[in-house]
């Protein structure tokens, strides 16, 4: 069938951004709309850095010991910085505007489905893990045989609109239905801010305290190294890797951001000064929250803010911080959802119009996907679980493989040695820790069910 000049404007390439940039030819999406701003791109992209990734940090360094744990933190923004580096320059030179459209450029139509497949699991399960930490500030969770309540249950008590289905469906419909409901990013660019200021917020309280019982002398300084009893004990250590990887996964929204961006040649100083923030961020988490709690840290280490903390107003304390990262968690949503419903609109529309233009579409696709995150929510049972799974697989080709493989492949001949070397090293580290982390995850489940069977 011949398609008519009229209809072949509203086709196209999966090279093509799937959100109209700034400069479309359409009618913009917003009215007024010019462009974002320098500190608006690093408001979104330091809040899509700055997720449950920072509850989950204080246990990973529990286990590696406060000094290798510290050190992978570093590393790992600093391997991130260069494969954000390698997606921004490979996409110069493919004409590109988009992740996908660049893995396709690469390794054509599999390649960019396989990524897209990738960037819709990671978020999907880094979602999930956002509204599992809402709901436990508010309702409560079991850890440990132990339960910590939340917020709202210590407020008014055990009622039925006080119970986790209740409030995470309160929650979804006041609160996260319509953040997700913009159809640009830089729309979210002051509740980004926002959630930034929450978790500065959390870190400055958690050093606060932990710095008061240091100096008078109710809790020790944390441990250096980690700490090997057995071969399962080594074999957990592992298991951080992938923990470590997803806290700094932001790759999915680098091009929306730089496609709104006023002036674009500002993108690669947005990601360093957004990456020296949120390590400074995570170090700082990661180091005062194990001072505090030493090895009775959690695997979410906001649970261990329902407990007596040893200090004055410590029932107040443990509130403000649950309630300001619980709201933080609910700002941080919308901009992880954005790149989620871009990339499975590509999935499953490859040469429809931009979502943006096509309500239907639109609207349909949201609310599929929030109803699915919001079972998913009710159903995963620990964070480390969920962190466990997306990391060790989606996280880490969406963060790590595909910009080295882009690399490695070198459509355009534009690779260095240096890119060559560093796309080998992250390959290795990423294969190598997420098959140990799945080894190690495979092991526990072996010996958990063997002791249960002694």
């Amino acid at each position: 069938m011949t398609i008519v000049s009229s209809d072949r404007k509203y086709r196209r390439s999966p090279k093509i951004p799937l959100l109209p940039q700034k400069h479309d030819d359409h009618d913009s999406a917003e009215v007024g709309f010019n462009g974002a701003s320098f500190s608006g791109a690093v408001f979104n992209m330091s809040t899509t850095i700055v997720g449950a990734g920072i509850m989950a940090l204080p246990a990973a360094v529990k286990q590696l010991g406060l000094i290798p744990g510290l050190i992978m933190i570093v590393l790992g923004a600093m391997l991130t910085e260069s494969s954000i580096d390698m997606i921004m320059r490979f996409t110069r030179a493919s004409k590109t505007a988009s992740y996908s459209g660049l893995v396709g450029d690469a390794f054509g139509g599999p390649g960019r489905t396989l990524l897209q497949l990738c960037v819709v699991v990671n978020n999907l399960g880094m979602l999930v893990v956002y509204m599992i930490i809402i709901g436990d500030v508010l309702s409560g969770t079991w850890s440990e045989g132990v339960r910590h309540s939340g917020v709202i249950e210590e407020w008014f008590g055990q009622r039925w609109w006080t119970a986790r289905f209740s409030l995470l469906l309160l929650t979804t419909l006041l609160v996260l239905a319509p953040l997700i409901s913009f159809k640009r990013v830089d729309s979210l660019r002051y509740t980004s801010a926002l959630s930034v200021a929450l978790a500065v917020v959390f870190v400055a309280i958690t050093a606060g305290v932990a710095i008061f019982k240091l100096m008078d002398g109710s809790v020790a300084f944390p441990r250096l190294m980690p700490k090997l009893v057995d071969q399962a004990s080594f074999w957990k250590l592992f298991t951080t890797i992938p923990i470590l990887v997803t806290a700094y996964i932001c790759h999915h929204n680098i091009h929306p951001i730089e496609n709104e961006l006023i002036d674009p040649t500002q993108m690669k100083s947005i990601v360093r000064t957004s990456l020296a923030f949120c390590s400074s961020v995570y170090i700082a988490t990661s180091f005062f929250s194990f001072l505090l709690f030493g090895d009775h840290t959690l695997d979410d280490v906001l649970a261990n803010f329902d407990a007596d903390l040893g200090i004055p107003y410590s029932s107040f304390l443990d509130d403000i911080v649950r309630v300001s990262y619980g709201v933080h968690l609910m700002l941080v949503f919308p901009i992880v959802f954005f790149s989620l419903r871009l990339n499975l609109d590509g999935l499953l529309f490859p040469f429809a119009i931009p979502i943006a233009f096509d309500n239907r579409r639109f609207y349909t696709v949201t609310a599929a996907l929030m109803g699915f995150i919001f079972l998913g929510a009710n159903f995963v049972p620990s964070i480390w679980d969920a962190f466990q799974f997306t990391g060790a697989t989606a996280a880490i080709s969406v963060g790590f493989i595909f910009p080295a493989a882009v690399a490695l492949r070198d459509t355009h001949g534009i690779a260095t040695k240096k890119d060559k070397l560093v796309s080998w090293v992250m390959i290795f580290l990423a294969v190598s820790s997420s098959t140990a982390a799945i080894s190690s995850d495979i092991y526990s489940i072996v010996s958990r069910d063997k002791l249960a069977g002694s």
